[in-house]
């Protein structure tokens, strides 16, 4: 029979400075008790204070696995990070915003955050489901400074807007944002796909080596590495069709890349007469905006 066991942890006071969670995953929890947990002292800074002077901590149930374990946040989290970090099961819920890191180095379980992420959402994943239904800030499921390898698996879903470098050196895995990008979305990619429903800035996939982006939206600037390859219909983007028509580019060819980029071919119209490609069926321009 599966048990599930929830842990709810109800703020009482917010720090200045950041509270480090990567130990409070499922995976190192799931057998403790509200005694274990009033024992339990958190980094902050360079010292540690009793994770009870900032959580009322309520345990219900019991697992016999991280699987089994339901983490429930409630405040306001600005100032909480690495919540989630290399958990390989189980689920996290956070009903506030979210400080940095959340979700890194995940490999599995599902983790949603009802409110906005910080930087590095994500970050280096090889599994599991990160939901945000907020917006998130730069370098959502990236690499981490001075590595090469981004998120390798998993999906990340935004259901609001994404900061920078969204994907920067993806190299697997899926990141769907809904609302809109900011610059260099799928920089250094190598595998994987990114989809975005909204409005780009300008610059995706810069120096991307392979991989798919996939844009609904209107995309401010396009760069020069990349090549047009003609108005597809229905396209077929890692086993997914879209329907409708797109835009196809490969590139960057500044780094012999064969990565694809796919824009929406309503919502980018006017690029197309740059290709002679536009017929009677589009009949509205969308407004430019100043992105």
């Amino acid at each position: 029979m599966f048990n599930l066991k929830t842990i709810t942890f109800d703020q009482i006071k917010t720090s200045s400075i950041a509270l480090e969670m990567e130990e409070i995953i499922p995976d190192e929890i799931y057998a403790w008790t509200e005694d274990d947990f009033a024992k339990y002292q958190v980094p902050i800074g360079n010292s540690r204070f009793p994770i009870t002077d900032f959580f009322d901590i309520t345990v219900e149930g019991e697992a016999n696995g991280p699987e089994e374990v339901k983490m429930i946040f409630n405040g306001d989290l600005n100032r909480v990070k690495y919540i989630g970090c290399k958990m390989s099961a189980g689920e996290i819920i956070c009903n506030g915003d979210v400080d940095l890191h959340v979700g890194a180095e995940m490999s599995g379980g599902h983790i949603k955050v009802n409110g906005n992420a910080a930087a590095h959402a994500g970050r280096e994943m090889s599994g599991g489901l990160l939901e945000i239904t907020g917006d998130t800030k730069e370098f959502t499921g990236a690499s981490y400074i001075g590595e090469w390898r981004g998120m390798t698996g998993g999906e990340i879903i935004v259901y609001g807007n994404a900061g920078k470098q969204c994907g920067e050196c993806l190299t697997g895995g899926k990141i769907r944002v809904k609302g809109n990008c900011d610059i260099l979305a799928g920089i250094h990619m190598t595998k994987g796909i990114i989809e975005i429903d909204g409005d780009v800035n300008r610059w995706p996939g810069g120096q991307m080596k392979n991989g798919n982006i996939v844009i609904h939206g209107f995309l401010g600037r396009l760069l020069e590495g990349f090549v047009y390859k003609g108005l597809v219909e229905d396209p077929e983007v890692d086993g997914e069709v879209f329907k409708g028509k797109y835009i196809k580019y490969t590139g960057d060819i500044g780094l012999n890349g064969k990565g694809s980029l796919y824009l929406d071919a309503e919502a980018n119209r006017e690029k197309m007469s740059e290709y002679g490609e536009i017929d009677d069926e589009y009949t509205s321009i969308r407004e430019y905006r100043n992105l």
